[in-house]
This record gives structure tokens, C-alpha cells and sequence, in this order.
């Protein structure tokens, strides 16, 4: 279990307790909840509109790095060999179509190559589309290639879908039954849900809901190399790895500079002071920022669905948050 708060706060957590309680005003009723953690311990906390500790929240899109860790396990145990390998070496019936020989690194960077972009509703491989399909595998093995894979960035929920489903494959246990046993388990997660397609594939690309505590917990495991209270969970070179920018998005994400493994990096300044934070994204501003330099996990749930306010908003209280954290 995350360790609270002891009863002496420092000034420095009075500060935090303060950042949080200035959004109690936001204008928007939709964030949902705070979770602060410096060294593992929670050292602030705040819930909103209703929100609990003990409430799930669909994290959207940040569902798609948690596939990212679970690729890494899949890696540890050997059922997945290296990022180098084609997806059909793990998924047979893809021989043959556009995702077939593209290696898993250009999956978990968005450089598939598919014609799949979810920012355009006529894209072939829009999430919409995939999301209505009768058959999503056969629908994700139907689409043509737009790019040659590896050079091209486009953020797309069909690769993250892939991803899971190659790690479902290799395994032989659906995404989510696989990420019971060997991810939420060992960090204490037992509430958890994780929806499935049509084709009763867990879908890789998000629709995970977890509570705000428990994204703060994997943001721990994220901070502390793969270990979480001393048990290793997932290796520290796939963390480095899947952290590490492999492609410059700031040209099109405000929010981000670079971009890994289904994780986000930016650098941001603070006080005049440059700070690294890695982090997991859904839409409505649903959050999980590693800050190592700060020794800090930043955990925000929202349901801002749809409106970019909610990744503004959270932004901003994880600056609120890293100003008050340097005084």
C-alpha cells in the first residue's frame, strides 16, 4: 500500500495541500482527483465533484502506456523476444497485410505506418471506426499502409490496439488477465476494470479505469526503475527505453516534446529551473507524471472528455504542483 502522509507535514506539503485546494473554484466540474507522492509517500490529496479514493475512472488514453508496460513483462518472461521482430511473428494471420512485418518499435512509437489517424474522421483507420467494427482484427488487418513504417509519426488508437493484442498473443491470456497477475497484483491493485472489443480483445489503446491511488502507484513503479517495495515488476533497460524520446512531437503536442514507448516527455521550467517529467496521457487530462528530479509521482484523474481544456488544466496543476515543490 502507498505509505500517507505522517501527522508533521512539512511546509512544502501545506504548499501542495494548497495548490490543490485553489482548483476546488475550477470552473469546470469535471476533475475528478489529486494524488501527490514524494518517495512513495502520498504527501497530498484531493478529490473533486464527487470523486472518492475508491472511485474507478476510465483513463482513456494513458491506458495505452500501461500496454506499454506490459509489453516490457511479456519481453521479461520471453514470450516476447525484442521490439525488433514483426508483428507476425507473434500474430500469424497478419502476414501478409500493412501491420504484418512492421517491427514492434515502430508500433509502440506511433510509426506503423498505417493509414490511421485519429484526428481525422475520414482517416481509414480512425478509433471510431475500429471502435463500430463487427470484427476489430479483421478490420486493423484490413487497412492499407500510408507511410513506410519508421518514418512517420501519427498518433492513432489502432497501434496501441495491435500492441496489446501482440502481447495477448504471445502470452496466450487476454491483455487484461495478464496485467492482473503480473502488473496489478504486485503493486496491490485490486479494483480495477478493463473493457474488451467485440472480438473480446482487451483493448490495448485505453478504457482501462483505475483509481487516482493506483495510477499513482504505477507512476511509483515508473519513478523506482521497475521495483515497487523492492520486488522487480518490470526491468529498468525497458523503462529507460520505452521513457527515452525516440520521435519530436512538439511541432504538433503542446503539451509534450518527445515521445517513447506509448510515454510522453517534456521539459518544462520551473523557478528557472529546467525540470524532466515523463508522463502517461488520456484525453481529459488524465494524467501520471514521473518527475525523478523531484523524487515526485503526480497522479490526475479527469472527465474532461473531449475538451482541451482538461489537458490545460492539468498541466497547470502539475506546475503548481513543481513551483510549490521547490520553495
Amino acid at each position: 500500500m502507498l505509505a500517507a502522509a505522517t501527522p508533521a507535514v512539512a511546509a512544502s506539503d501545506r504548499a501542495l495541500d494548497s495548490v490543490l485546494a485553489g482548483f476546488d473554484k475550477d470552473e469546470h466540474p469535471d476533475l475528478k482527483g489529486v494524488v501527490v507522492l514524494r518517495d512513495g509517500k502520498i504527501v497530498a490529496e484531493r478529490y473533486f465533484n464527487g470523486e472518492t479514493p475508491e472511485t474507478l475512472h476510465d483513463i482513456r488514453s494513458a491506458g495505452k502506456s500501461i500496454t506499454a508496460l506490459l509489453m516490457g513483462i511479456a519481453m521479461d518472461q520471453r514470450h516476447i523476444r525484442s521490439v525488433g521482430d514483426p508483428v507476425a511473428r507473434y500474430w500469424p494471420e497478419a502476414q501478409g497485410s500493412a501491420i504484418g512485418d512492421v517491427p514492434l518499435r515502430d508500433v509502440l512509437t506511433m510509426r506503423s505506418g498505417l493509414a490511421a489517424f485519429d484526428e481525422d474522421p475520414a482517416s481509414p483507420g480512425n478509433e471510431d471506426k475500429m471502435d463500430e467494427a463487427a470484427d476489430p482484427l479483421a478490420f486493423v488487418l484490413s487497412l492499407p499502409r500510408a507511410d513506410p513504417p519508421g518514418t512517420r509519426y501519427r498518433y492513432n488508437s489502432v497501434t496501441a490496439y495491435v500492441a496489446g493484442a501482440v502481447v495477448a498473443k504471445a502470452t496466450g491470456q487476454t491483455l487484461a488477465a495478464f496485467a492482473g497477475a503480473n502488473l496489478f497484483a504486485p503493486l496491490g491493485i485490486k479494483d480495477w476494470q478493463w473493457s474488451a472489443d467485440q472480438a473480446g480483445y482487451t483493448k490495448g489503446q485505453g478504457n482501462l479505469s483505475l483509481t487516482t491511488r493506483s495510477l499513482a502507484k504505477i507512476g511509483e513503479l515508473v519513478r523506482k526503475d521497475g521495483e515497487y517495495h523492492g520486488r522487480r515488476i518490470v526491468a529498468a533497460t525497458w523503462l529507460h527505453e520505452a521513457l527515452a524520446p525516440k520521435v519530436m512531437i512538439s511541432a504538433s503536442d503542446p503539451f509534450a516534446d518527445g515521445y517513447g514507448y506509448f510515454w510522453y516527455s517534456k521539459l518544462h521550467e520551473i523557478n528557472g529551473k529546467p525540470v524532466q517529467v515523463s508522463f502517461a496521457s488520456g484525453n481529459g487530462g488524465n494524467k501520471i507524471y514521473v518527475v525523478p528530479s523531484r523524487h515526485l509521482v503526480v497522479a490526475i484523474t479527469s472527465s474532461a472528455y473531449g475538451r482541451g481544456y482538461g489537458q490545460r488544466r492539468s498541466e497547470a496543476i502539475l506546475k503548481a504542483i513543481l513551483s510549490a515543490s521547490d520553495k
